[in-house]
């Protein structure tokens, strides 16, 4: 992964479109009162996603893993006025706290939050999704891509975050632990899928696209 320093990280961003004042006071909100605000996925991050929405003309859109609601809200604003976005945390403490900013957003409307055990969620939920970002319990990214995979259409895109878990997946003694042997999973199922396009890139902690060409 590059290394950026805190110069390059700030010219990248100068360079890339402004975060959203929404954005800007939930990041600063998530790093004062929340545990591990690392998790954050932050305005590249954000941008990325959203980006991918407006490319693909998202309508339908699932997220894993919602924490405080940063990459829920981005992929929202990408959507057009008739797209709805699901997204799951099992975290229900966080729950009030990213549901003010669903509102603060405006986008409440778009935003239909789940809490609760996604293994259970997922398949209840109806319909076909262009877009499904995963980024939850990484012990659990192989299931999450099984059950997600018929519930996205052909053509539509899968993004997992977290693929290179900090370097831990080529570092030998760091791959015993669950988290990191279910990204190596996860990660060996997409290269050997032949439903899918896949390209790993080094964003942030690793950002995995798929692209499914067929069902």
């Amino acid at each position: 992964m590059l290394e950026l320093s805190p110069e390059l990280e700030q010219y990248i961003e100068a360079h890339s479109q402004r975060e959203e004042p929404v954005l800007v006071e939930l990041a600063r909100a998530t790093h004062l009162q929340v545990l591990r605000p690392r998790m954050l996925s932050g305005n590249l991050q954000g941008q990325l996603l959203r980006m991918l929405c407006r490319m693909i003309d998202a309508r339908s859109v699932l997220e894993i893993g919602t924490y405080t609601g940063y990459a829920a809200i981005s992929m929202a604003m990408g959507m057009g006025e008739d797209g709805v976005l699901h997204t799951i945390d099992v975290n229900d403490e966080l729950e009030d706290f990213t549901r003010e900013f669903i509102r603060k957003s405006g986008l409440e409307k778009r935003i239909v939050f789940h809490v609760g055990d996604a293994l259970e969620i997922i398949p209840e939920l109806e319909g076909m999704f262009d877009l499904v970002f995963i980024d939850a319990d990484k012990r659990e990214y192989p299931e999450y891509y099984r059950l997600v995979f018929d519930k996205v259409r052909v053509g539509g895109i899968i993004v997992a975050d977290d693929v290179l878990w900090d370097g831990k997946v080529v570092t030998e003694g760091e791959k015993t632990d669950a988290q990191t042997r279910g990204i190596l999973d996860f990660n060996d199922m997409v290269q050997a899928d032949e439903r899918v396009e896949n390209l790993l890139l080094p964003v942030r902690h690793g950002l995995m696209l798929m692209r499914k060409t067929k069902a």
